[in-house]
């Protein structure tokens, strides 16, 4: 039977500041290289890089040979490596969400060895690491062999971690010039060893100028700074630029992709709606009520905009109960001409108590919880909702709308757990992708159903109007 290896390293430019990860799967018999990660995961320290890392070789492994695999972890990182052989405490909350998910995915292995090896031992792991930080600074995106791609590209497909070597189209890719990558900034060794050591969780850019400017400007030029997540609010990931144009998507017409040429039963174009005081300050956003800010309405309607001219051809406004999709569909609505019609099915999960909360609230006040519900979709918030829950009501509205609206094109605005629930349905993907996708506020994505039964993602998270 097969055994591998994991090594993984991340680094901070900064700590934090710029921050990347790398990974490598090793045939543990020979030491041929069977996969490598790498990404560059914006603003965070050194722990929470090298934690990314270790989930990006895991998660590879399991791509490569499925639950059961046996592996032997090694990192440079005392603070993971005994933290995940539970020899350390975790003191620090902000790594516990990602130790979690490490946890999760261990559970589905079989580690044989947790090793600390030293630095120049674990060249490989530390120059993707690099490699995906210097791509990250000129733009591009980290892909498999060292190459480097625009974030978006003429195709709209993004390459994506833990891809197996001598697959896929990365060797065609143009090598970045430039000789070897500029170590990452570290702290001391004994400083990075500690155990419970300093350590803040991952960041973000919004942007402060966006939220200080005067709304009437704001109004005129909608802002896309960048928000988390996970939820209606905010995760702990976040994915790059959209990876196609729906306006693309309908021009090179109905029946591109993997599909024989068939009759287009419905297309589905879902809005998440646009920004919010409660998304502005990352906060746990369910069933609460939150209405629009003024760049919120300025994002509404320029997606407004986008949707009443060609290609666009709507028959249908569907939205969410809650005042913050009423508005952005409301505002559609009087560009297009149409009516809006309310389906209770599209509302986001409910966050029970974390509700109004931020992430970092939550996991001062409720760590074991917040672990829990990052872990397993099948967790409910106390006193909320589950994904596992949620899905059933997001998955009956979907088919509702294929069916009564068959041959028409679909607006659903609604928020980022219902569309995400959509989107990973129509790929036939896990219930834990979801902790795997991001949304920007006031995104586009389309779904097409077709008569003889496939769904075909056409695109995800596109914010072109936006800019």
């Amino acid at each position: 039977m097969t055994s591998y290896i994991v090594e993984a390293d991340g680094g901070s430019r900064g700590n934090p500041g710029p921050a990347g990860y790398g990974a490598v799967v090793k045939d543990a018999s020979d030491g041929q290289v069977l996969a490598e990660a790498a990404e560059a995961i914006g603003v965070a320290t050194n722990n929470v890089a090298e934690y990314r890392g270790l989930i990006a070789g895991l998660t590879a492994v399991l791509g490569l040979a499925g639950d059961g695999a046996a592996v032997a972890v090694r990192m440079d990182s005392k603070l993971v490596i005994e933290q995940m052989a539970g020899r350390w405490k975790i003191k620090n909350e902000g790594l516990r969400p990602l130790a979690s998910e490490a946890g999760a995915l261990v559970r589905r292995l079989r580690v044989t060895e947790w090793t600390w090896i030293p630095r120049e031992r674990n060249k490989h792991a530390d120059r993707l690491a690099n490699e995906a930080m210097d791509a990250a600074a000129k733009g591009l995106t980290w892909k498999a062999g060292g190459t480097t791609t625009p974030p978006e590209s003429s195709t709209g497909r993004q390459e994506p971690a833990g891809t197996p070597l001598g697959t896929g189209e990365s060797s065609a890719a143009t090598q970045e010039p430039g000789g070897a990558a500029p170590p990452h900034t570290r702290e001391s060794s004994a400083a990075r060893q500690e155990p419970g050591g300093a350590d803040l969780p991952e960041t973000r850019e919004a942007s402060a100028a966006t939220r200080q400017a005067d709304p009437r400007a704001r109004a005129s030029a909608p802002s896309v700074a960048k928000q988390t997540d996970l939820l209606d609010v905010g995760g702990i990931s976040e994915m790059s630029a959209p990876t196609a144009s729906i306006a693309t998507a309908q021009r090179l017409g109905k029946n591109a992709g993997w599909v024989s040429s068939t009759k287009v039963a419905t297309s589905l174009l879902l809005l998440r709606h646009g920004e919010t005081e409660m998304s502005l300050e990352r906060r746990f956003s369910g069933r609460g009520d939150a209405e629009l800010t003024p760049n919120g309405l300025a994002q509404a309607s320029a997606a407004a905009d986008r949707l009443s001219r060609e290609p666009y051809r709507l028959d249908v406004i569907v939205t969410s109960p809650l005042k913050r999709a009423r508005q952005t569909a409301e505002v559609v609505a009087q560009r297009t001409g149409l009516d809006v019609e309310v389906d209770e099915d599209l509302r986001e999960a409910d966050f029970g108590a974390w509700e109004g909360h931020t992430f970092t609230e939550v996991q001062r006040r409720w760590p074991a919880e917040l672990a829990a519900w990052l872990a397993d979709p099948a967790v409910a918030p106390p006193g909320g909702e589950s994904f596992a829950t949620a899905v059933h009501r997001v998955q009956a509205a979907g088919e509702r709308l294929v069916e009564r609206y068959e041959g028409k094109t679909v607006l659903a605005v609604s928020h980022v757990t219902p569309i995400k629930m959509l989107l990973r349905l129509a790929l036939m993907a896990p219930l834990e992708s979801l902790y795997r996708m991001h949304l920007d506020l006031a995104c586009l994505s389309l779904i097409d159903y077709y008569a003889d039964g496939p769904a075909v993602v056409k695109s995800f998270n596109d914010i072109s109007h936006l800019r």
